[in-house]
């Protein structure tokens, strides 16, 4: 397994960006290549466009809400992980890290798209990029 950890520094209070991580239906707003996402049961469903190809994946997500921490796993499609940590700055801002775990193989099969270092980058612009829409719908929800 791979493992890409990333963070940047919001302008919006911990509980905000707490309460916007549990909101999936706005997952297609912030989140590369999401289409459509929503609850169904205790489950994730994403319809998702990556490397050309449409998929349908389940993620199980839990949190520790005392740590401010969200977990996810694939259940359905390859095997993907990760998890996503809030930590107060200040009052009005927070620090909000992200960590993706993936087998490049699994990554490569699935969804296309390059190999090796390549792949690494995609996969690093991707999450950065992910942030970022994160960072400007809760600085633009204010």
């Amino acid at each position: 397994m791979s493992t890409l950890e990333e963070h940047i520094d919001i302008g919006a209070p911990l509980d905000k960006a707490w309460d916007a991580l549990h909101q999936v239906e706005s997952y297609p707003k912030f989140v590369d290549g999401v289409r459509e996402a929503h609850l169904e049961g205790r489950r994730t469903h994403l319809d998702l466009e990556a490397g050309g190809r449409s998929r349908e994946l389940e993620l199980e997500i839990s949190d520790r809400s005392k740590e401010k921490v969200l977990t996810w796993q694939t259940t359905t499609g390859p095997d993907l992980a990760g998890t996503v940590s809030l930590l107060p700055i200040d009052r009005e801002h927070t620090r909000v890290q992200a960590r993706f775990e993936y087998d490049p193989g699994t990554i490569k099969d699935d969804f296309g798209g390059p190999k090796g270092f390549a792949q690494a980058a995609a996969i690093e612009r991707g999450l950065r990029s992910d942030l970022q829409q994160f960072k400007e719908l809760m600085e633009h929800k204010r």
